[in-house]
């Protein structure tokens, strides 16, 4: 047998002996995740045996990155002082770099990787993500997200690489090799592929909505990034919020259990989303097959009751936990976590460092498209006199999108990034100016700069004519007359587009003498600058295909290029170039 097996079966039989030491309440611990507050007492780490923890919105485990680790070298040792010392895993939703840390280096989010679509520059950012996530003290990251758009309307758009399947299938493969290293080699970190399944495709683009695809469908399009991911060695698997045909996703026992355990051969963790427990059916979620439960606010009590007395009463087999808590400690001995279970501070001076941030600005350069270059406007002469106009140019929070340090995402500048209008002063050779709001009069320049776009959200508080009904399929009013403003003048002008997903900007499109869609680019906004002075080409070609007008989104679905009943604006792989 070569290496790898040798490796697997050690693992196995480690696993089978720790396994048949377990009482029922250590079994149920491993397979419950908590946040590091508000949802247990310290004590209860130790006495309910906790398997793994979560940090997302809310207070953070300290100031500095040596804070964090020290934080959770004091859970961890609660957890090695337990009958069998079985260490915890922590996990943080690390979607486009470290995300939940100010200082780490932020990538653009998946749909701007999607338009590059450059296989090692996705792996590279994914280890990067890995290790910077490492620094500061956490061993599993809930991403990539893999999921197919088929609406913009929804909130998630721009954590999926792209409405087609195979781009997002061969990225997919990419972004699991670059957080976990190659097939085969010692890993430290598990990555999490998500939202098992159909959460880009609900109808009306609804976050947590229903999704009313055939089987077949679903199996064609939307399965392929999982298996995937699955032959790639993902860790986890996180399931959806949203129904398939009526059917909770987190309650599906034959998607979960059948198609990705079974059909797939999945050996994995399961992990629920957000409160799933309470939300999706209580024991139905664990009889589907879900393994690790993320039991927060208010349902972590209800959570263990619940599931011990589900198995002493006799409605969740003992085989299932035992299958759950299996998968759970076969994860945690492949990360090499029992040897090593204390975070490595030798990675904290390399959070943010230049050579991460050269491949996020890369990253920005390749994900940009350029829709439109009327007479060749664009490059950019350094020596032109510019005008760089509105808000989103010099704030690196308005830049990034949601899940940017906060969850919500923040609309103001954070550490360790660069702004647009930074870019454009580091490369012009004379002065730039800045117009924030649009009330400066300035006429005698020979280009307009100007940059609109979404303001940061996240999940449903981005869904449009959701529950929220806060954003729109076109850019605001004032961002309109900002574009109007400069091209009444006659200067001529270029549009950069900030946003998480494909906007109806027709009309703007008309007007201006330039567009660029630059999606949502993280911390290095320089690299914009780099691409409009033509120190680099375009390469971005649209990972979506483009609406024409609102009315595309009449029906479930917006414009797309494996349905032709839609005719969009510019077609899926669209994006010109300067050569």
């Amino acid at each position: 047998m070569d290496k790898k097996t040798n490796t697997d079966q050690i693992i196995e039989q480690k696993v089978d002996a720790l396994l048949a030491q377990m009482t029922l309440d250590e079994k149920i611990g491993q397979m419950t995740q908590v946040r590091h507050f508000d949802d247990i007492t310290i004590d209860e780490i130790k006495t309910k045996f906790i398997g793994s923890i979560i940090h997302t919105q809310g207070p953070t485990p300290g100031k500095d990155a040596a804070e964090w680790q020290a934080k959770f070298v004091e859970l961890q040792k609660l957890a090695l002082s337990t009958r069998l010392g079985i260490p915890m895993f922590f996990g943080v939703d690390a979607v486009h770099g470290q995300n939940t840390y100010a200082g780490a280096t932020i990538f653009p989010h998946n749909i701007g990787l999607g338009a590059a679509a450059n296989l090692e520059l996705v792996e590279k950012a994914a280890a990067i993500t890995a290790l910077e996530s490492r620094a500061t003290g956490f061993n599993w990251v809930f991403s990539p997200c893999v999921a197919i758009p088929y609406n913009e309307k929804w909130g998630r758009v721009y954590e999926a690489f792209s409405e087609s399947t195979d781009i997002t299938t061969e990225l997919t493969k990419a972004s699991v090799r670059g957080h976990q290293g190659l097939s085969g080699q010692p890993v430290s970190l598990i990555a999490t592929a998500k939202h098992f399944i159909g959460d880009g495709a609900t109808d009306f683009g609804v976050e947590g909505g229903n999704t009313t695809l055939s089987q077949e469908e679903v199996f064609k399009r939307l399965l392929p990034p999982y298996r995937a991911a699955v032959e790639a060695g993902v860790g986890s698997v996180m399931a959806s919020f949203n129904s398939l045909n009526g059917v909770p996703m987190h309650a599906h026992r034959m998607m979960i259990t059948d198609v990705l355990k079974g059909s797939l051969k999945f050996e994995g963790i399961v992990v629920s989303d957000w409160k799933a427990y309470s939300r999706f059916g209580g024991t139905d979620v664990i009889n589907a097959g879900v393994d690790v439960v993320m039991a927060v606010e208010g349902d972590f009590n209800m959570y263990q009751e619940g599931v011990r007395n589900g198995v002493l009463n006799g409605i969740i087999p003992q085989e299932r936990i035992d299958d759950a808590v299996r998968r759970i400690l076969r994860q945690k001995f492949r990360i090499g976590l029992f040897d090593n279970p204390f975070p490595d501070a030798s990675l904290i001076p390399k959070i943010g460092i230049p050579a991460h941030r050269d491949v996020a600005r890369q990253a920005v350069r390749e994900s940009l498209v350029l829709l439109k270059n009327e007479n060749n406007l664009l490059p950019l002469k350094k020596n032109a006199r510019i005008v760089i106009v509105g808000e989103f140019a010099d704030n690196s929070g308005l830049q990034s999108g949601g899940w940017t340090v906060n969850w919500q995402g923040l609309k103001e500048n954070y550490a360790g990034a660069t702004t647009i209008l930074e870019g454009f002063r580091k490369k012009s050779t004379t002065e730039i100016l800045y117009d924030k709001d649009g009330d400066a009069s300035y006429e005698d320049v020979d280009v307009a700069v100007v940059v609109v776009g979404e303001t940061p959200y996240a999940e449903f508080m981005g869904d449009i004519g959701g529950e929220m009904n806060i954003y729109q399929l076109t850019i605001t009013e004032e961002h309109q007359k900002l574009i109007g403003k400069y091209v009444s003048k006659g200067i001529k002008t270029v549009v950069v587009l900030i946003s998480g997903r494909p906007l109806v900007v027709t009309e703007q499109l008309e007007q201006a003498n330039a567009f660029v869609a630059a999606w949502l680019p993280g911390s290095e906004g320089d690299g914009i600058a780099e691409v409009l002075f033509g120190d680099y080409d375009f390469k971005g070609k649209l990972p979506h295909s483009w609406p024409k007008s609102v009315e595309d989104y009449s029906g479930k679905y917006g414009p797309n290029f494996w349905d032709n009943t839609i005719e969009p604006l510019f077609p899926f792989g669209y994006g010109l170039n300067y050569k």
